[in-house]
C-alpha cells in the first residue's frame, strides 16, 4: 500500500487531503517518532522512523495524526479478502504488504501482471486507496519492484532481465541491506549489484557472516524462499517510550503493568501462550539491553507476565537509572515435548535462545 496509514486518514478526513500529514507521535515534549508520512510531507524528506520534532523542522507545515490502528486493520482486512479473490497462497508482512504466489490462480486469467492490475483496481474502487505492486519469479525481486514506482506502481521484472537489474541496483536498494551494511559495502568500493558479483561466496561471508551467502545468491536473481500462508508467529509483545525518563522503579512498575496488559488482551486475541519473557529497557543515552526469563511451560497469564517483567526489572539496578522505553515480549510459542516420551529423543533444546 502507499503511505498506507497516511492514505487512510486523508481518505478519511477532507481536512488533511493535499496537506502534507505524518501519523505518528506529536513532536511535544520529547517528542514521538513517524509511523507514516503522506507523499506531500515526503518531498520534504520527511520519513517513516525519524523523530517527530526533526519531520517538523524540515516540513514546519506538518500535521500530525494520531494513529488509528483499528481502522488500519479493517482496512487490512478488506485488502486480504480482495487478494483471496486469485489465490490462497498468500503471505502478509505487515498490515499494509503481502507475498502472492498466483502460480495456480484461482479466475484462471493466466497472467500474474493482470492479476496485479486487477486487484490495484479492486483496491481503488472499494477502498478509495493505491496501492503499488511488484511482479517477478521469486519474493527478493518482486519486492524490490513493488518499491520502483510508487505511488500507484506496477512493475514487472521478468527473467530474463533480472541479472542485469540486479547489476544495476544501487546496495542501499537491496531489501535487507540497512544503512549500517550500506556504509560498510561503500567504504569496501561495493556500490551496486555489479560490485557485489565481483566477490565470491566465501569473500562475501567473510565481510558480512551468513548475510554473505543470501547476498551472494540473491544479486544473481536466486531465492527459492516459498510464499508461505501460515508464517508462524515467533514472538509477541508491546513497549512504550515516556514522555520523560524515569527514575522511580515505582513509576517503571506502574508502566510494566499497562504494556503487560496489553501484551496480555493480545495473546489472548490469538490464543498464544509463550515459554520465554523478555524485558527490553532503552535509557536516556539510547542505550538498550534486553533480560529474559524462560520457563518449562507456556505462560500468558497476567500475573506471571508482570511479576516476571518486575523482577526481570529488578536485577538490572534501575533505582535512579533514566529510563525512556520499557518493553515486554512473549516469544517460544506452543507446547514441549518432554524428554522421555520419544525414546530416541537426542535431548531438550535450549530454552534461552534470546542475545542481551
Amino acid at each position: 500500500m502507499d503511505a498506507f496509514y497516511a492514505s487512510v486518514e486523508q481518505r478519511d478526513n477532507p481536512m488533511y487531503r493535499g496537506k502534507a500529514i505524518a501519523v505518528g507521535g506529536s513532536p511535544e515534549g520529547r517528542g514521538g517518532v513517524v509511523a507514516t508520512a503522506s507523499y506531500e510531507a515526503r518531498k520534504f524528506g520527511v520519513r517513516s522512523a525519524m523523530p517527530s520534532k526533526r519531520a517538523l523542522q524540515l516540513c514546519p507545515e506538518l500535521l500530525f495524526v494520531r494513529p488509528r490502528f483499528d481502522a488500519y486493520k479493517e482496512v487490512s482486512r478488506h485488502i486480504r479478502e480482495i487478494f483471496g479473490r486469485y489465490t490462497d497462497l498468500i503471505e502478509p508482512l505487515s498490515l499494509d504488504e503481502a507475498y502472492l504466489d498466483v502460480t495456480a490462480d484461482k479466475q484462471n486469467i493466466g497472467s500474474a501482471i493482470e492479476i496485479a492490475k486487477l486487484i490495484k483496481q479492486a483496491i481503488r474502487e472499494e477502498l478509495q486507496l493505491t496501492a503499488s505492486a511488484g511482479v517477478s519469479i521469486n519474493k527478493f525481486v518482486a519486492k524490490i519492484a513493488s518499491d520502483l514506482n510508487k505511488p500507484d506502481g506496477l512493475t514487472f521484472i521478468g527473467p530474463s532481465s533480472i541479472e542485469s537489474f540486479m547489476e544495476q541496483l544501487p546496495v542501499e536498494k537491496f531489501h535487507g541491506v540497512g544503512k549500517v551494511t550500506a556504509d560498510k559495502m561503500k567504504k569496501m568500493g561495493l556500490f551496486t549489484g555489479a560490485d557485489l558479483k565481483k566477490l565470491s561466496e566465501q569473500e562475501l561471508k567473510n565481510h558480512f557472516g551468513k548475510a554473505g551467502t543470501f547476498y551472494y545468491r540473491i544479486v544473481r536473481g536466486i531465492d527459492d524462499r516459498e510464499v508461505q500462508p501460515h508464517r508462524e508467529t515467533k514472538s509477541l509483545g508491546a513497549e512504550d517510550t515516556f514522555p520523560y525518563d524515569l527514575t522511580l522503579v515505582a513509576d517503571m512498575e506502574i508502566e510494566l503493568e499497562k504494556i503487560a496488559k496489553t501484551v496480555y488482551d493480545r495473546l489472548q486475541r490469538y490464543n498464544l501462550k509463550g515459554r520465554t519473557i523478555t524485558l527490553k529497557i532503552k535509557y536516556s543515552d539510547f542505550k538498550q539491553i534486553t533480560r529474559n526469563q524462560s520457563f518449562p511451560f507456556p505462560v500468558g497469564d497476567m500475573e506471571t507476565i508482570i511479576n516476571t517483567a518486575k523482577q526481570l526489572l529488578a536485577a538490572t539496578w534501575p533505582e535512579d537509572k533514566r529510563i525512556r522505553l520499557l518493553g515486554i515480549t512473549l516469544s517460544n510459542f506452543g507446547e514441549i515435548t518432554p524428554i522421555g516420551d520419544k525414546p530416541d529423543h537426542p535431548g531438550q533444546l535450549s530454552l534461552f535462545d534470546f542475545e542481551e
